[in-house]
């Protein structure tokens, strides 16, 4: 199953032009593309969606949503085991 997840933007870049970003997941941190919303600033939180972000969203739906994902699981099975077991040590 794939599903937007929620994570909060802490770096923006530009990589070849187009706006990208580092995102947190609630303590894995992936990469996204932040074309399709350039209205995300630093600290914002956003759906990412296979790699892209696709909406805003606010902090405390973000992370009510991280925390229930997290509590079935869904983080490990979405982004693998070894990258959450990477991301805590």
């Amino acid at each position: 199953m794939c599903l937007g997840v929620p994570g909060k933007v802490i770096e923006i870049y530009e990589s070849d032009g187009i706006r990208m970003g580092k995102v947190d997941f609630g303590g894995l941190t992936k990469e996204a593309c932040l074309a399709y919303v350039p209205e995300v600033e630093l600290g914002d939180y956003t759906i990412i969606h296979v790699g892209f972000a696709i909406t805003k969203l606010d902090e405390q739906s973000a992370l009510e949503t991280l925390e229930l994902f997290n509590q079935i699981g869904f983080i490990e099975e979405e982004f693998g085991a070894a990258d959450a077991e990477a991301s805590s040590a």
